[in-house]
């Protein structure tokens, strides 16, 4: 008997825990139908109906909790795994929403296969994809209808003293200015040179103070957001630089074609290497080993550029390249470049010295860009010399080097005739590419001959002056002490002090390597910051200018912080030197005076970053002449960051709102009371 009590007493605890159990499941099942966030739910294959036995379709059931069916054709073709997986609201045939009892309903004639799904196009207001629509079109929000006069206000401070006028609103230039750029167009200074066949007009002769530009000049009809980097680098809008005179002219040679009716594309090919810039650099590197791109070889200049294909495809390279041209007949190249995303200047080799440091460039490219080299005793060589690195290269591919015509053959004699007297070794030469090699010290020039031309430039003589310097006849010194040939290999020379830091002419009360690592470090964590709270990734940045560049710190910044964008860095002629420690650095750079017009097309870049300069320029020329350039330079659509004294943010944001841009204020990391703020800008794309 104890032992059948035992039994029925196990049989019973036994018979509670499965009872239990059913309970639970029964449970969970229950709240897993009533309770689904609409989720993705389990499929379990099901019986065949009547009606797919007769048609020999396999079907699907979606969880006892639905009772419907499907045709499991349309989900077996979704072969690849979805990434994302969001609610849908349920719909009927007629694209209108059910309501939830429709949806908890039974249905059982099994559902249409939908339509096949395209790889393009967009939603559309049936929810169907459609291909009718048009990419980058401005956001209505971002145009303004303008107009085209200026409104003036009549101001008086004091009682008594004489009424001024402040600028409420500028108006919109004519549409023949839509290109304008006021020291390269002035056409009356042109006109009144005595000589240009050394190529004065390519020059820069700006107009009279008080004669500049007074108003904003249009985007042409049509302009649209540029496409974004890296496919830029392949193709432009039409109508953002339309002009096709570069593609009847040049078309032959791969430098670009017509896309259709709203598209430029680039080939990546160039009158000399029409077969692409890829192939013709992998050449160069074949040729001489030592011409290690994105290593040794970081800074390079090229030389009547085109449409800069060559430094288009060297920014892949980890190489960043100077890209000029003059405003010739073939005047929008580089306007083509800038639209790239390219780094690019209008700039000549006429009778000034270039707006770039000594020492400047790794290697110097020139590939049929129309220049001659021997002309005057080589005085354009030697401004190549001036800004060639010590132990860096010159590649020049052309029809001298390469041709057996007698007057070619005589052109190819000068130019090794010359090339040896400026002890350059001729490294390598092979098809019509080549490359010769600058010194690393003056040894060679100092055992030449007495009263070889050209002679060294005298002890004196400043080969960083260049703000409307003439070219000299004689050869750049290299410094004893090696200052300028010995950088770091990239990417270590972005963070490394270099040697020409010491030769800055500033005020420093503490070591100068520490300056310029505190000026790096203060940059990369307002950079990051940006970066983080103000979402700069999602800009799409591309080209970016800053304006008063120190030592380069807010570039390098960009860089450490990873966005794919380049910066050219300006130093104004109102501030010490540093360019040469900038292209030490492996960034490129330009003297410039901000009380006159800048080198480069309008609507050309997509931030302009300004720190301290107001506060600086203001006692040399008028905030609104540099905010009209700003504004000119600036692509709409596009921010500019001026980060200075609160004493000039007033009148700052009077002049941006009289612009069209729309201008925040925002406080500095230091708080609501400290003397800086920072004003941001977005330009709108105005229309008259």
């Amino acid at each position: 008997m104890k032992l059948l009590g035992n039994v029925d007493l196990l049989t019973s605890q036994t018979a509670i825990k499965f009872a239990a159990f059913i309970f639970i499941s029964v449970s969970f099942f229950y709240l897993g139908k009533h309770w689904s966030d609409g989720s993705r739910q389990l499929i379990f294959f099901s019986r065949q109906s009547p009606s797919a036995t007769a048609s020999h379709i396999p079907t699907v059931g979606i969880s006892p909790n639905f009772n419907k069916e499907f045709n499991i054709s349309a989900l077996i073709s979704a072969t690849e795994p979805e990434t994302e997986s969001k609610p849908v609201d349920p719909v009927k045939n007629d694209g209108k929403p059910v309501s939830a009892s429709e949806a908890h309903s039974p249905q059982h004639p099994p559902m249409t296969p939908p339509p096949v799904i395209k790889s393009y196009g967009i939603v559309d207001e049936n929810g169907t994809m459609s291909d009718e629509f048009e990419i980058g079109e401005f956001d209505p929000n971002l145009v303004e209808n303008w107009g085209n006069g200026t409104e003036t206000q009549e101001e008086t401070k004091t009682e008594g003293a004489t009424s001024t006028f402040r600028v409420k609103k500028f108006g919109l230039c004519d549409e023949s200015m839509r290109e304008y750029i006021p020291c390269l167009d002035n056409v009356e200074a042109i006109k009144r040179l005595k000589s240009t066949e050394k190529g004065e007009r390519f020059e820069r002769h700006c107009p009279e103070k008080g004669k500049g530009l007074n108003c904003l000049v249009p985007a042409p009809k049509g302009y649209r957001p540029p496409i974004p980097w890296p496919r830029s680098r392949d193709e432009v809008w039409f109508y953002n630089v339309p002009h096709t005179r570069l593609v009847d002219d040049k078309g032959g040679q791969n430098w670009i074609s017509k896309k259709g009716k709203d598209k430029f594309s680039f080939p990546g090919g160039g009158t000399q290497f029409i077969h692409g810039a890829d192939q013709y650099l992998n050449q160069i590197s074949k040729m001489v080993p030592e011409i290690t791109f994105g290593q040794h070889i970081r800074v390079v200049l090229d030389v009547g550029c085109g449409v800069a294909s060559f430094g288009a495809y060297l920014l892949s390279r980890n190489v960043i390249t100077m890209s000029i041209a003059p405003k010739d007949v073939h005047e929008n190249q580089i306007q083509f470049a800038l639209e790239r995303g390219v780094p690019a200047m209008a700039a000549a080799f006429a009778t000034r010295r270039l707006l770039y440091p000594s020492q400047a460039f790794d290697l110097i490219h020139c590939s049929r860009c129309r220049i001659n080299w021997t002309r005057d005793d080589g005085i354009l060589l030697l401004e190549v010399n001036r800004m060639l690195r010590a132990g860096g290269y010159f590649a020049w591919a052309a029809q001298p080097v390469y041709k057996h015509e007698q007057a070619l053959e005589e052109q190819w004699e000068e130019m090794l005739n010359l090339t040896t007297r400026l002890c350059w070794t001729l490294v390598k030469k092979e098809g019509y590419i080549a490359i010769w090699q600058k010194p690393f010290n003056n040894s060679c020039y100092l055992s030449r001959e007495a009263g070889t031309i050209p002679p060294l430039c005298d002890p004196n003589d400043d080969p960083d002056n260049v703000w409307y310097v003439d070219l000299k006849a004689c050869i750049s010194r290299i410094p004893e002490n090696g200052y300028g040939a010995n950088v770091a290999p990239w990417p270590a020379r972005l963070q490394t002090p270099p040697d020409r830091l010491q030769s800055i002419h500033i005020e420093s009360y503490i070591a100068r390597k520490e300056l310029f690592k505190a000026e790096s470090k203060y940059w990369n964590e307002i950079v990051a910051s940006y970066v983080r709270a103000l979402h700069w990734k999602k800009y799409k940045l591309r080209n970016v200018m800053d304006m008063r560049a120190g030592f380069g710190g807010f570039a390098a910044a960009m860089i450490d912080n990873q966005l794919d964008a380049w910066v050219l860095n300006v130093v104004p002629v109102s501030g010490p030197n540093t360019l040469p420690v900038i292209y030490d650095r492996g960034l490129i750079g330009v003297m410039h005076d901000w009380c006159e017009s800048f080198d480069t097309y309008p609507r050309t870049y997509d931030l302009l970053h300004a720190a301290g300069l107001f506060s600086v320029e203001r006692k040399r020329c008028n905030m609104s002449t540099i905010m009209l350039e700003m504004d000119r330079i600036l692509r709409p659509g596009g921010r500019a960051y001026i980060r200075d004294s609160l004493d000039v943010m007033d009148e700052l944001q009077d002049i941006a709102k009289a612009m069209g841009w729309h201008p925040t204020l925002r406080d500095t990391s230091e708080g609501p009371h400290a003397s800086y703020r920072i004003l941001v800008c977005d330009k709108r794309l105005l229309r008259s």
